[in-house]
């Protein structure tokens, strides 16, 4: 798989052209199983491939459970500058329920082993979670504050179909999920982190000033990435491709020196609402003036048609030429932008 991985990095490296890449990212599940001299080679093969800026953002996602003492020294010799920590949540029972292999004590200890290596750590944590009651998760967020991490990601727990949970849903063992609880949670998140200088850059992002993370701005920003390996995406700013799921067919097709996946191009109207998708959940916005320059009148005046009730019930604002959620509006946004696509314009 890793032989795969640089082939890719090198088949593909006319995509970003003069381009330079400022950010690295391994994540998409458990990048932290692979040996760090196997990291280090991936890297050493997009700085051979590629033009990469001075001090790029290299970013490994990773569980508790991965991370031991002796992991950790060996990655921060790399170059590796980023860690991103599936924590989801302090409390042994929610860990349980989500089925994840750590437990709320490695949890911890990864947390402060990770503290004597790197400066630049995020954790995840999940709200939503049935029987978790408002008090036990804002006990989490303070639990979390206390590490005095510079960024934490925060989602609503989703239930995947043919899940363990999904199936103890079902047969009435757990309790669905709530959203007005999700919503209540959500508000917690907001004000408690706010409070203690995080900026909610990104719906389910929380950062200090200077710890935004390079790789997800760019990401909501609608900036091009390309991503490698099996059911990664890429996106040029015109087009979107996506690798083949399946690991064998992934390498097969490496092995013939042929990129394993498929490729759509965008139309106006979808890059539209992709922008207005992405620019509503951050603190950026979506810019009247660029809907304008880069799709035309038509699509501000329908913009406008559609935002209007949302502005009249708060949940949009409008701040210098740029339109935003407001607090209420945060957690609503996917179900607000959907309504603002447009849907019948090539």
């Amino acid at each position: 798989m890793v032989k795969a991985l640089q082939q890719e990095i090198e088949l593909r490296k006319n995509e970003l052209q003069s381009e330079k890449v400022e950010t690295i990212y391994f994540g998409g599940g458990t990048p932290s199983v692979l040996e760090v001299s196997e990291i280090e080679n991936l890297i050493g093969t997009v700085y051979d491939n590629y033009e990469v800026v001075e001090d790029p953002e290299i970013t490994l996602e990773a569980n508790p459970d991965d991370l031991s003492k002796n992991q950790m020294i060996q990655l921060a010799k790399s170059p590796i500058n980023r860690l991103s920590i599936g924590i989801q949540s302090f409390y042994e029972e929610d860990l349980q329920l989500m089925n994840r292999a750590h437990n709320a004590m490695e949890a911890e200890q990864c947390i402060k082993e990770s503290k004597r290596h790197f400066e630049n750590i995020s954790i995840d944590l999940i709200y939503g979670i049935p029987g978790m009651d408002n008090a036990c998760w804002k006990t989490n967020i303070e639990k979390a504050l206390s590490f005095e991490l510079p960024h934490i990601s925060s989602y609503a727990l989703t239930v995947e179909p043919k899940t363990a949970l999904k199936k103890f849903i079902e047969k009435g063992i757990v309790a669905d999920v709530d959203d007005e609880q999700a919503q209540e949670q959500f508000t917690i998140l907001l004000e408690l982190l706010e409070a203690e200088g995080y900026v909610n850059y990104e719906i389910s992002n929380f950062g200090k000033p200077g710890f935004f993370s390079k790789n997800n701005t760019s990401y909501w920003r609608g900036e091009k990435y390309l991503g490698i390996g099996p059911s990664a995406h890429s996106f040029d700013g015109k087009s979107r491709s996506w690798n083949v799921r399946n690991n064998s067919k992934y390498i097969q097709a490496l092995e013939i020196g042929t990129t394993p996946g498929e490729k759509e191009t965008l139309s106006k109207t979808d890059r539209y609402n992709e922008y207005v998708m992405t620019g509503l959940r951050t603190i950026w916005g979506v810019s009247f003036g660029k809907v304008e320059q880069d799709f035309g009148k038509k699509y501000l005046d329908y913009l406008h048609q559609q935002a209007k009730k949302y502005l009249e019930s708060h949940l949009l604002f409008v701040d210098d030429g740029r339109l935003l959620a407001t607090k209420k509006g945060k957690f609503l946004i996917d179900g607000i932008a959907s309504d603002l696509f447009m849907l019948n314009l090539g």
